[in-house]
């Protein structure tokens, strides 16, 4: 009996052709899930960093501008003031407002996490209870608006606040005449005519200033878009 199979019914397990073709799925499996393990780790370090050193931050409203404008992205130091510094008068900082500037946040769970995540990354925007401002008045500073040439006044001293003042705005439009208690700081905008700032909240809690507790860090640089990027520096208010 002629026991011969015909082509169509022989194993071709064990021809080289494909020996070689399972060899080579195999070497993509694994590189595939060697990529995904890369990708989890650089994941997981990113968040790392984002939580502990650096956190990118993208700019959500004019409310900055001519200094930084929607839609950057600042690079915020979380250990400026992580060894027993604090802010100082100038510096951009970046709070969570939230008791002082706007009531505790909500939305459930999930959607938090997803946010936090997105907000940790620079990709969306930051929480609802996070603003960036500028540190205008520190502990036990009297800050005053407006002396006779409309201009904010510290501890009696006049601000120069041409370096970054929105043009065509003045210091302020709005008076007030405040003692800044110790462990809190005085906010504002650079763009004072288009800022929710401590001005606005001289009723809340705190009589507009906020906790040195409640900074998340210092804004030192802007790292996108790439034509903007550079230090943002501190103004040289002296005193």
């Amino acid at each position: 009996m002629d026991t011969e199979l015909r082509p169509e019914e022989r194993d071709d397990s064990s021809s080289p052709e494909s020996g070689q073709e399972g060899t080579s799925r195999s070497s993509f499996v694994r590189q595939l899930r060697w990529a995904a393990v890369v990708a989890a780790g650089c994941t997981v370090l990113g968040l790392l960093v984002s939580a502990f050193v650096v956190q990118p931050f993208l700019v959500p409203s004019s409310s900055m501008e001519p200094v930084l404008q929607p839609g950057d992205r600042v690079l915020v130091n979380k250990l400026a003031y992580a060894f027993g510094d604090e802010p100082e008068r100038g510096d951009v900082v970046v709070f969570d407002g939230s008791g002082t500037f706007t009531a505790a946040g909500g939305g459930g769970p999930v959607p938090g996490l997803l946010r936090k995540a997105g907000a940790a990354t620079g990709l969306a925007e930051p929480e609802g209870t996070d603003y960036v401002k500028r540190v205008i008045g520190v502990g036990e500073d009297r800050v005053t608006c407006c002396d006779a040439r409309g201009r904010v006044t510290v501890n009696g001293k006049p601000l120069d606040e041409r370096e970054y003042l929105y043009p065509g705005d003045a210091p302020s439009l709005v008076e007030f005449d405040v003692i800044v208690p110790p462990g809190r700081l005085w906010v504002m905008g650079d763009h004072r005519s288009d800022s929710r700032d401590s001005r606005d909240h001289l009723g809340s809690p705190g009589g507009g200033t906020i906790s040195v507790d409640k900074v998340i860090g210092r804004a030192d640089w802007r790292g996108w878009p790439p034509d903007r990027i550079g230090s943002l520096g501190r103004p040289e208010y002296g005193g």
